[in-house]
């Protein structure tokens, strides 16, 4: 299966990796590593960026915090800062340097992928204590942690099985750890109790669930729709290679009213050649098959992606072809990221194309995507549909989703996880507005 197949050659890292790797070793041995008791009982600011995974990681440790009596406060309270770092690209780095900068004069720790591989750019602006973030997953009591509104995370997995060539994550977050299954069902049972509705599964790769442990993501999707409640399930992003090895039984899956018609399978490109280099382990018209075959079965299914504009080498055909295949897929949430290179990963070796290139190519990605998101939401318009309320972002609104994950807005406010109906009335390209439907 193609998964396996990545797996193994996951196995094999190029010299740069294995540097970084010995880098991140290092820094779990570092002398300054300090145990999360040393904030015992102290006033701690958190800042924290990046991924879902991420994010859960800063909530798990604000409740381990709390438990050592901490108290949980703003910057100019606070008598330490902790920064929860992310670095999947440049511009995030440097402002995560930015960040750590400002906060040198502070009593300051960092935790996150930063200093598992980029401790030397760290040191370069401030000399901060290292929460690992191991130190969190050993120390948290669940896997879940409550998010925004009637929102719950789950953390089904770290790692991946993946050996993407332009990709510093792996390199910090290393080969995949799944959470044992009952963790996983714990934590979700908790997680409805408290009232959260959305249950979010994250991972870097969410499809490869359970390859380290003898099992699939479509047994652990089953199991979790037999836990008695009133909830459904958003799964996170899933590596096409990943999602290729189980793709019939993880369809069947999502015919659960508890499990959203939702797909994050990014891409990245839409030739193969490009997708060779990168060590994506697919072909492009794998993808094709993958969003054929959902969409056949679930014609209204929101399918989202990511994409890289100029990756090293890419030529004006091969980026022709990527605009190709996201047309052809028709990604309604596209996340468009200009090629940086990362240090320690192969294609750091590469020689990047211009920046008005990559640039010009991220735009029309960007165009494109656009005219996708108006045309799925057209669809939509004067529809009657289910709803549930999950998050509030202004007064007086609220925002719910469909069984489609829709982002529908509706002008009222709602408790957290209200459910009724609304008629889709207004487009606004990343969300739509939606009438509530009085019963009669």
């Amino acid at each position: 299966m193609c998964s396996k197949e990545i797996g193994r050659a996951g196995a094999e890292y190029s010299p740069a990796e294995r540097e970084s790797i010995q880098g991140r070793e290092a820094a779990e041995r570092e002398s300054f590593t300090i145990a999360i008791d040393d904030l015992r009982e102290r006033k701690v600011y958190i800042e924290s960026y990046g991924c879902t995974y991420n994010h859960a990681d800063a909530r798990r440790l604000a409740a381990i915090l709390e438990g050592l009596g901490c108290t949980l406060t703003g910057p100019d309270e606070a008598d330490a800062v902790i920064v929860n770092t992310c670095t999947v690209i440049e511009a995030t780095e440097r402002k995560m340097l930015r960040r750590l900068a400002l906060f040198a004069g502070s009593d300051l720790y960092v935790t996150g992928c930063m200093p598992l591989v980029q401790m030397e750019a760290i040191r370069s602006v401030c000399t901060p204590h290292v929460i690992l973030p191991a130190e969190i997953q050993e120390r948290a009591g669940s896997v879940g942690s409550r998010g925004t509104g009637a929102i719950g995370v789950v953390q089904v997995a770290g790692g991946c099985v993946g050996r993407c060539s332009y990709c510093i994550t792996r390199l910090a977050r290393g080969r995949l750890v799944s959470a044992p299954s009952e963790d996983i069902l714990d934590a979700v049972r908790h997680l409805v109790a408290s009232g959260a509705y959305e249950i979010r599964l994250t991972g870097q790769d969410v499809a490869a669930w359970g390859l380290d442990r003898g099992e699939s993501l479509p047994e652990l999707l089953s199991a979790i729709t037999d836990i008695p409640g009133r909830f459904a399930v958003r799964p996170g992003m899933m590596h096409p290679a990943s999602v290729l090895g189980i793709l019939k039984p993880l369809i069947d899956t999502y015919a659960s009213d508890k499990i959203f018609g939702f797909l994050h399978i990014p891409v990245q490109s839409g030739s193969d050649a490009v997708l060779e280099r990168m060590q994506r382990g697919y072909r492009a018209a794998d993808v094709v098959g993958i969003v054929d075959a959902f969409r056949e079965r679930y014609p209204d299914m929101m399918i989202s992606s990511d994409f890289i504009a100029g990756f090293p080498g890419e030529t004006d055909e091969e980026f022709s072809q990527t605009l190709a295949l996201l047309r052809r897929a028709a990604f309604v949430k596209v996340n468009v990221t200009r090629y940086s290179r990362r240090p320690g990963t192969p294609a750091a070796a590469l020689k990047d194309l211009p920046e008005r290139i990559r640039k010009d190519r991220s735009r029309a990605l960007l165009a494109e995507a656009n005219r996708i998101y108006d045309s799925y939401n057209e669809r939509w318009m004067g529809r009657e549909t289910s709803i549930v309320a999950t998050e509030k972002n202004a007064p007086e609104t609220t925002v719910c989703r469909n069984p489609c994950y829709l982002n529908v807005v509706v002008r009222e406010d709602l408790p957290f996880g209200f459910s009724g109906r609304a008629v889709i009335t207004e487009n606004r390209r990343h969300y739509v507005v939606g009438e509530l439907l009085q019963d009669i």
